[in-house]
């Protein structure tokens, strides 16, 4: 497969610079170590700032490796300013959504990749959630987990016993029909209208 790039698919320096979040150094990191947000899915096109991104942050970028369900190409060998880095993949041992990457030093980086035509509010906060180090969820369950509003109101609700009409709750039907009578309690105790 050949692929063709004219100035209009060339990246510009501002869109060179890559969309990144870790995890705070000297903080151990959650299940992944941050996100990785890039514009395309040609890793020829984007894994060169990432890398040297990476390069000046974390220690030279050696190897990196994907699932190849995110990537229509994936090349043995990527050049980046001063090096070149190996590419692998991996189907069933490695989730579709994060890239790995080696450098020199006995580390990997496991990073989310946030799809590239992701919302930016999305993506913002996939990014957040994927360099926090309490984070416990993989790439995918984080990608399937859906947005909550600020503060989480849905999680408190479902802590204090109360479940929206729309959720399903994760113990039975017949916990559901308690959950409606607490509801109803609830609303029963409201001041009526004025």
């Amino acid at each position: 497969m050949t692929a063709m790039l004219d100035r209009a698919t060339t990246p510009t320096a501002l869109e060179s610079t890559p969309r990144l979040s870790l995890a705070p150094q000297g903080v151990r990191p959650g299940r992944l170590d941050g996100a990785w947000w890039p514009r395309s899915r040609d890793l020829l096109l984007e894994l060169p700032s990432l890398a040297a991104e990476l390069d000046r942050r974390w220690g030279r970028v050696t190897r990196i490796t994907v699932n190849p369900a995110q990537w229509p190409v994936i090349p043995r060998r990527i050049p980046v300013t001063g090096h070149v880095v190996h590419a692998g993949w991996f189907t069933v041992e490695q989730d579709e959504h994060l890239i790995r990457v080696c450098s020199y030093t006995p580390r990997r980086l496991d990073l989310l990749v946030v799809p590239p035509e992701t919302d930016p509010a999305d993506a913002a906060r996939l990014m957040t959630a994927a360099a926090d180090p309490a984070n416990v969820r993989t790439a995918s369950a984080l990608l399937a987990a859906p947005a909550q509003p600020d503060d989480d109101p849905a999680g408190e609700a479902a802590r204090s016993g109360f479940l929206p009409s729309a959720a399903e709750p994760a113990d039975g039907a017949g916990a559901a029909g308690e959950r409606a009578e607490v509801a109803r309690d609830r609303a029963a105790a409201w001041p009526g209208r004025v």
